[in-house]
């Protein structure tokens, strides 16, 4: 057989290959409960870095943010622990009129990774409170041009309190969005993430949300449906707020009682031929390790703890101590994520991460690091390492095989190594002497 008849059919069928690979893609939504000026708690920073460098997220979703100071803040942690093509969409202040409470200082905003997102418009829909920021996206497939796929992230914070005026805010509100939504097609893939103060299903606004009569009917992919706040800990695996029990923090300070935050997504992310889709299983309350003995406590409590509702509580099994600590001393909410997945690959599919081509020989360090090369194209590059603040504590060149840093005068805790001026994801390791 010719030759290059061969290498030809190999090229075709891997270039097919490519096509026809699957992607995943992280979602994080969090309240950031008035950042950065509410000061109740110091390192803030410190703890969100930690929060966003263990789950990684491709798409972040914020309310509670104060300002463009805060915001850019944010842009560099991102950048710094999760990777340097990551970007934020334009700050704006709320559009909409609330004459009864300093609401205006309390924004949303959309932070992505944009070698794999390109934001294409960014949309205000006011309401009589708070605006719905809406961000339309192109996922960077390979096959963009002929085949694009859109995502519409929408951002929300719902009045909140357990009243029937404040109900009934919370339904005008979603009205609003709702009208907005029924000028997109009705295959349109959207997703919403928000703090959205329900106290129970069968409120009207999430009713609204669900109504199979909308053009755009969203579903609850975990599927957690009923009085989350009425029922004690039947739903504590999907309860968000509130992380603490301490008054003086900042917040709400009631314990671990009630389902605030969410990400729900069109019906259509659920149809397994859909061109995206929710990950079965993926959905999680960020923190949460779903143990009924959490009811009322605070998260980073031993009875928030893997285990515990055995009275056998890890602290390094599920969602870690350290990481419950962060969340509890960063916000009086938890975080929500989900996994989406594609079958196609982004354009920076091939990119590897530093995992691929620096290996460590440990990733829990005492003294020294040591770090192996896999790749000739790192020879003499330099290095950074940063804490988990994001601020660089060691530069380098690395060897043309190994090199060992003397890690002895570090601080214990979390560290993150990087190759500036590339698209290699940061590696994480920890330093326990």
């Amino acid at each position: 057989m010719n030759k290059k008849f061969i290498v030809f059919t190999l090229f075709i069928s891997l270039w097919l290959s490519c096509l026809n690979a699957q992607e995943n893609f992280r979602v994080m939504f969090y309240n950031l409960l008035n950042y950065p000026n509410e000061t109740a708690t110091s390192g803030r920073e410190s703890n969100l870095s930690l929060i966003l460098g263990d789950y990684q997220p491709d798409l972040f979703l914020v309310c509670e943010l104060n300002n463009s100071a805060g915001a850019n803040t944010i842009l560099g942690i991102t950048q710094t622990i999760i990777r340097s093509s990551y970007q934020m969409a334009t700050f704006v202040n709320n559009t909409s009129d609330d004459a009864s409470s300093d609401s205006n200082e309390l924004q949303n905003l959309l932070f992505y990774d944009s070698n794999k997102f390109t934001l294409e418009e960014e949309i205000i829909v006011p309401t009589d409170l708070r605006d719905f920021n809406v961000y339309r996206l192109t996922i960077n497939t390979i096959d963009k041009e002929t085949n694009p796929i859109e995502i519409y992230a929408v951002v929300a914070h719902l009045k909140a309190s357990d009243n029937d005026s404040d109900a009934l805010r919370r339904f005008r509100m979603v009205q609003e969005l709702d009208a907005y939504l029924n000028t997109l097609p009705a295959n349109t893939n959207v997703l919403l993430g928000g703090d959205l103060n329900l106290y129970r299903a069968t409120e009207s606004a999430f009713q609204e949300l669900l109504d199979g009569s909308n053009n755009i009917t969203f579903s609850d992919p975990v599927n957690r449906i009923g009085n989350w706040s009425d029922t004690g800990n039947a739903f504590v695996d999907v309860f968000t707020q509130s992380t603490r029990t301490q008054s003086g923090l900042g917040g709400a300070a009631g314990g671990f009682d009630d389902r605030f935050d969410f990400i729900l997504t069109s019906e259509n992310f659920l149809n397994s031929s859909n061109n995206i889709r929710y990950v079965t299983d993926s959905y999680s309350a960020y923190g949460n390790n779903k143990e009924s003995s959490c009811f009322n406590r605070r998260i980073n409590s031993s009875d928030c703890a893997k285990g515990a509702d055995n009275n056998s509580p890890d602290n390094n099994a599920g969602f870690s101590l350290a990481i419950r600590n962060a969340l509890h001393n960063f916000s009086d909410h938890l975080p929500v994520t989900i996994e989406l997945e594609i079958d196609s690959q982004t354009l920076s599919t091939t990119n590897e991460t530093i995992a691929n081509v620096l290996l460590l020989k440990k990733n829990i360090i005492d003294t020294e690091l040591e770090i192996s090369i896999n790749s000739n194209l790192l020879f003499n590059k330099e290095f950074v390492i940063y804490n988990n603040l994001g601020q660089r504590i060691y530069i380098s060149k690395l060897a043309n095989e190994t090199s060992n840093v003397n890690v002895s005068q570090f601080a214990n805790g979390l560290y993150y190594m990087s190759i500036p001026n590339s698209d290699l994801k940061p590696t994480k390791f920890v330093i326990a002497h």
